[in-house]
C-alpha cells in the first residue's frame, strides 16, 4: 500500500508515550500475519498506516509485531459473530464473552518496517452498543523466536475522527441499526484515556470524493520495555484457535 499522495507523513519528532487502553473483550491470537485482514468484508474501504515509535528516544522500532482488530461495519467481531452488537455487554475483559465461532476477518498483524511502519488493508469498521468507533492495537516486542514471544509493550484503541465516520454510517452496509452511535466524547473509554491523542488522522482516497475510501494513520509512541498489563501471555494460550 502506497502513502496517500497528498497526505503528510507522520512527524518524525513525535514521540510522546501514547496512552494505553484495555484489550477489550473480543481479543484473540489467531496468529495471522497479513496485510490485508478485510476477508471481504462488506464496508467502505480503509487503508491504515500506523508508525511505531520509541516514547524515550524518537527512533522508529523495526520488526516489532503490531496486530489491529476492529468490528465490522455491522458491529461484530469475528470469534464473536452471533452476539448481538445492538446489544450492550456490560463486561470488557479478555474471555469475558465465550466465542461463537472461529471467524478470522478483520484481524491480523504486521511486522513494522525500518521505519517502524505497518500497513494494513481493511474496512472502516462499524460500532456496537455502547461505544464509539475504534480499533484496538497491541505490539508486540519480539524476541528470537517470533510467533511464541509473549512481551506486550503496548495495548491501544484508535478512534475515527466523527466528520469522516458520518457518511460512512449513512452508507448502506452500516445504516439501519436499532441503536444509536456513541460520538467520541460520549464514549468513557475515549473521554478517560487519550481523547485526541488516541484519534486518527483521516483523510480521503478519491480527490473529489470519500466514496472511494479513506487513507488513516498515527504515530505511537510506546516504551519498549514495559509489560502491558492488558494482554497477558495466559490470554494468548486461552484464547487462540
Amino acid at each position: 500500500m502506497d502513502d496517500h499522495p497528498t497526505t503528510p507523513s507522520p512527524q518524525a519528532h513525535v514521540c510522546v508515550l501514547a496512552p494505553e487502553q484495555i484489550a477489550g473483550p473480543y481479543f484473540r491470537n489467531p496468529k495471522l500475519i497479513r496485510r490485508n485482514i478485510s476477508e471481504g468484508s462488506s464496508g467502505v474501504p480503509l487503508l491504515l498506516r500506523l508508525r511505531i515509535v520509541d516514547a524515550a528516544t524518537c527512533l522508529p522500532v523495526s520488526d516489532a509485531l503490531v496486530d489491529i482488530w476492529h468490528c465490522n461495519a455491522r458491529g461484530a467481531y469475528s470469534g464473536w459473530s452471533k452476539v448481538n452488537p445492538d446489544q450492550e455487554v456490560s463486561v470488557g475483559s479478555i474471555g469475558a464473552i465465550p466465542r461463537t465461532d472461529d471467524d478470522t476477518y478483520l484481524r491480523g498483524g504486521q511486522f513494522s518496517d525500518r521505519n517502524g511502519c505497518v500497513r494494513f488493508t481493511s474496512i472502516y469498521p462499524g460500532f456496537y452498543a455502547g461505544r464509539a468507533l475504534h480499533i484496538h492495537v497491541a505490539v508486540r516486542i519480539m524476541g528470537s523466536n517470533y510467533l511464541d514471544d509473549r512481551h506486550v509493550a503496548w495495548v491501544g484503541q484508535l478512534y475515527l475522527p466523527e466528520v469522516a465516520s458520518r457518511p460512512v454510517l449513512n452508507t448502506q452496509e452500516y445504516a439501519g441499526r436499532t441503536v444509536s452511535v456513541l460520538n467520541n466524547a460520549e464514549d468513557d473509554y475515549y473521554t478517560r484515556m487519550g481523547g485526541e491523542r488516541s484519534t486518527l488522522s483521516i483523510y480521503p482516497i478519491g480527490r473529489d470524493s470519500w466514496e472511494d475510501g479513506y487513507f488513516g494513520y498515527m504515530s505511537i509512541g510506546i516504551d519498549t520495555q514495559a509489560v502491558s498489563e492488558h494482554i497477558k501471555p495466559e490470554d494468548f494460550d486461552t484464547y487462540t484457535v
